[in-house]
């Protein structure tokens, strides 16, 4: 006797689908890549917060640059290393919409280092979402301001030497002294368990920017197995023993209390 499908799936069985906000469009990350999982823990937490139709995401460029095309949102470009400047605007001009940034490393981290800082010592209401894999990945694999000592690069094929090229920028760190920053986390989404804390975390600072409590970072410490030369198995295996040591995983700063009263 054979039974339809619709009733041996009932809703109530239901563990697992693809989000709703969450596009057809095929995704051009390289297979393993962290980003389609961020892109996937972003569009749920804005489902469940129900603010799909409040909600204006901002992406610069690298790897980054094309979420508009996966995530159902409103979205804005802007130009390399702008993004907390453009959502800065956003917010200010729609402070009833949820906006956050989407943005590598080398975005962040290098050229717009400047943008990032003075907008979370403003207290602006936005998140950053910070993907941080440790190389320029779109590009060709060179040294960004995250990559580790002795980390090998396509611009430092002898690894990252103190002496020539200076040290890693540990963004979160320095996000986290800033008296406008109201939530610092550093993520990662490499696990089931690790996947469901990022997932929290991006919760919380959403919450936190719409209550007006100030700005929000969530780094996501991320594989870049395609700039490593690596599967992405092994790129977990690397970024557990050699990044996570560095850069450690877990909440920097969580200060509830508004910071713009």
């Amino acid at each position: 006797m054979s039974m339809d499908i619709k009733e041996i799936i009932q809703p109530e069985n239901l563990v697992y689908q693809k989000p709703e906000l969450l596009n057809d469009t095929p995704m051009h990350y390289c297979p393993g890549c962290s980003h389609g999982v961020v892109h996937k823990l972003i569009s749920e937490v804005i489902a469940d917060m129900d603010m799909a139709d409040k909600t204006v995401g901002v992406s610069p460029v690298g790897c980054a640059v094309f979420a508009y095309k996966y995530i159902d949102i409103d979205w804005q470009e802007a130009a390399h290393g702008r993004a907390p400047a453009v959502a800065t605007a956003v917010k200010r001009l729609w402070p009833d919409r949820l906006v956050f940034t989407y943005q590598g490393d080398g975005d962040l981290a290098c050229i717009g280092t400047a943008e990032t800082i003075h907008a979370l010592n403003r207290g602006e209401n936005i998140t950053i979402v910070f993907i941080n894999n440790a190389i320029y990945g779109m590009t060709g694999g060179q040294m960004a301001p995250t990559t580790l000592l002795g980390m090998k690069t396509a611009t430092c094929p002898y690894g990252r030497d103190a002496k020539l090229h200076g040290y890693p920028l540990k963004i979160a760190d320095l996000a986290a002294q800033l008296q406008g920053t109201c939530y610092v986390t550093r993520q990662s989404v490499h696990s089931v368990a690790a996947i469901n804390k990022a997932k929290r975390a991006l919760r919380k600072a959403f919450e936190y920017n719409m209550a007006g409590k100030g700005s929000c970072l969530v780094e996501m410490v991320s594989t870049c197995n395609s700039g490593w030369k690596l599967s992405p198995a092994k790129a977990n295996k690397w970024m557990e023993e050699n990044m996570f040591p560095f850069y450690h995983i877990g909440d920097l700063k969580d200060t509830p209390a508004n910071n713009n009263q």
